[in-house]
C-alpha cells in the first residue's frame, strides 16, 4: 500500500485518537449511568474502569499495528492472524455498519446541537408520520423526520468527506484545529464549574438512597460500563490510518497512550464536575446533565455554552472518524475485486478518495433512512466482538509468528490481552443475554445485538460470490 504517503506525525495521531474518542457521549450518557448506580463515586469509578479496559484494548492492538503499520489496520492484521475470509467479514461489517452508522450519528448529534441556534426547516408531524415505510422485526423508518437535521448532516459528513479528499494533511490540520478547541473547551467547562462556588463537595461523597446492592448492583455496573464505552470507543481509528503515520514504530503507541490516558482524565474530571454541582438524585433525572450543570454554575448563558461545546466535540469527533474508517474500505479494495474501485487513490490528492466517497454515500443512505439510532446500538455490540478478537490476536501471533521483530510488545503480557479477551466476551454474552430479555418482555421491538450479528454474517457469502470466478 505504498500509494498513500506517511505524513501524519505524533501531534496529529494525538488529535485523531481524543479526536475520536471525545464525542456526545460524556455529554448524553452520565445522567442514565446516574440513575443506574446512585453513587457519584461508582460513577466517577467507571469512567476509569472502562478507561483502563479500553487503554488494554488499546495498548494490544498497538503490538499489532506496529507489526503490520499498514493502512486498513484491523482488515489488514486479520489477515495474518485468521485469514482473508475473517478480514473481508470485519471490513464488511465495519462498511455496513459500525464505520459507516458511527459517522452518520456523531454528525447528526452535531447538527442537532445547530438547531439548538438556528431553527432548521422541518415538516409537520403529520407528514412526518405519513411517509413511513416498515420493516418487519426490525422497525419503522420515517424519511421526513428532522428533515432539516438530516439535510444538515449531510452537508457536514460532505464537507468533511471534501477536506478529507483534498488531503492527508489538510484533514489532520482540521483535526488538530477542532481537537485544540475541543481541549480549551473542556478545560473551561470543569474551570468554570469548579470554581463558581455554586456546588458543594458533600454531593462527590453522598449517595442515593435508592443505590441498588447485591447483585443488583453487579447488573447496573455493568450497564453503566456499557454507556461508558460507547463514550470511549473511536480509540481504534489509529490503527486504520498507520499507513499514513511517520514513524508508526514509535508515534502509534505514544499517541494511543496519550490520547486515551488524556480521555480517562478528562471524562473523570468532568464527571467530577457534574457531581459537585449535581446531586446524584438532580443527576439521574436530568434530560441533559451537561446543560444542567453549566446552568448552575453559570445561569441561563451556560445552556449556549454546553451547545457550542458539544458543536465543537462531535464534529471533531466525526472528522476523525472520516478521516480514519474510508482506510478499512480502501484496504478492502485492495484485497476484493467487488470492492477494487475503492481502492484508487486520487492521482492529484494521493487520498484514498473513492473509498472516502463510498463511506459517504453509505452514511448518506444511514441518514436519510433515520436507521441509525437502531444500527449504533449494534455497532457496540459488533465492534467489540472485533476488539476482543484483535487483542486475542496477539496471543495467537505470538505463538505462529513467535520469532517475526516487535518493535512495541504489550505491557504485563499475557495479562493485559488476557483479561481484556475475558471481559470483551463476558460483555458480549451479558448484552445479548439482557437484549434477548429486554425484546421478550417488550420493552424492546427489537434484538440489536443479533441483527448486529447477521448483518456481519451477511458478509460470508458476499465474500465467496465475491471471489467465484465468472466463466
Amino acid at each position: 500500500m505504498s500509494g498513500l504517503k506517511r505524513t501524519l506525525n505524533l501531534n496529529t495521531t494525538i488529535a485523531i485518537v481524543i479526536g475520536g474518542v471525545i464525542g456526545s457521549g460524556i455529554f448524553m450518557k452520565p445522567a442514565l449511568m446516574a440513575s443506574q448506580l446512585g453513587s457519584p463515586l461508582l460513577l466517577l469509578s467507571v469512567w476509569v474502569v472502562a478507561g483502563v479496559i479500553s487503554l488494554c484494548g488499546a495498548l494490544s492492538n498497538c503490538e499489532l499495528a506496529t507489526m503490520f503499520p499498514e493502512t486498513g489496520g484491523p482488515f489488514i492484521f486479520f489477515q495474518k492472524i485468521y485469514g482473508k475470509g475473517f478480514s473481508f467479514v470485519y471490513g464488511w461489517a465495519a462498511f455496513a455498519v459500525s464505520n459507516t452508522a458511527g459517522n452518520a450519528s456523531i454528525a447528526f448529534v452535531c447538527a442537532e446541537y445547530v438547531n439548538y441556534f438556528i431553527q432548521l426547516p422541518h415538516f409537520s408531524q403529520a407528514t412526518e408520520m405519513a411517509h413511513h415505510f416498515s420493516i418487519p422485526y426490525i422497525g419503522t423508518i420515517y424519511f421526513l423526520k428532522n428533515f432539516g437535521v438530516k439535510l444538515l448532516t449531510i452537508v457536514l459528513i460532505l464537507i468533511l468527506t471534501g477536506v478529507n479528499y483534498r488531503g492527508v494533511k489538510e484533514g489532520g490540520t482540521l483535526q488538530r484545529i477542532l481537537t485544540a478547541m475541543k481541549v480549551i473547551a473542556m478545560i473551561i467547562l470543569v474551570g468554570g464549574i469548579f470554581f463558581s462556588s455554586n456546588g458543594s463537595m458533600h454531593n462527590i461523597i453522598s449517595a442515593s438512597t435508592n443505590m441498588p446492592s447485591g447483585w443488583a448492583l453487579v447488573g447496573a455496573y455493568m450497564a453503566a460500563l456499557s454507556g461508558a464505552f460507547w463514550a470511549y470507543d473511536g480509540w481504534n481509528n489509529i490503527t486504520f490510518v498507520a499507513g499514513e503515520i511517520h514513524e508508526p514504530q514509535k508515534n502509534i503507541p505514544k499517541g494511543l497512550f496519550t490520547g486515551l490516558l488524556f480521555c480517562v482524565i478528562v471524562y473523570a474530571l468532568i464527571s467530577l464536575a457534574y457531581a459537585y454541582v449535581l446531586p446524584i438524585e438532580s443527576m439521574s433525572t436530568s434530560s441533559f446533565v451537561a446543560s444542567d450543570a453549566a446552568r448552575i454554575a453559570w445561569g441561563s448563558i451556560g445552556g449556549s455554552i454546553i451547545a457550542l461545546l458539544v458543536i465543537l466535540s462531535t464534529l471533531g469527533a466525526a472528522n476523525a472518524n472520516v478521516l480514519a474508517t474510508a482506510r478499512t474500505t480502501y484496504a478492502m479494495g485492495e484485497e476484493n475485486k467487488w470492492f477494487g474501485n475503492a481502492a484508487k487513490i486520487q492521482p492529484q490528492y494521493k487520498t484514498p478518495g473513492n473509498a472516502l466517497i463510498w463511506n459517504a454515500i453509505w452514511t448518506i443512505v444511514l441518514i436519510l433512512s433515520g436507521s441509525f439510532d437502531m444500527l449504533t446500538d449494534m455497532l457496540v455490540f459488533v465492534s467489540w466482538f472485533f476488539y476482543g478478537m484483535s487483542a486475542l490476536g496477539v496471543i495467537i501471533l505470538r505463538i505462529k509468528m513467535k520469532d517475526a521483530h516487535r518493535s512495541y510488545k504489550v505491557w504485563a503480557y499475557p495479562i493485559v490481552p488476557i483479561l481484556f479477551v475475558a471481559f470483551v466476551f463476558f460483555f458480549l454474552g451479558s448484552t445479548l443475554i439482557n437484549d434477548i430479555r429486554n425484546y421478550n418482555s417488550g420493552a424492546s421491538p427489537i434484538i440489536n445485538s443479533l441483527l448486529g450479528i447477521a448483518i456481519t454474517l451477511v458478509g460470508i457469502p458476499v465474500y465467496y460470490l465475491s471471489r467465484k470466478k465468472i466463466v
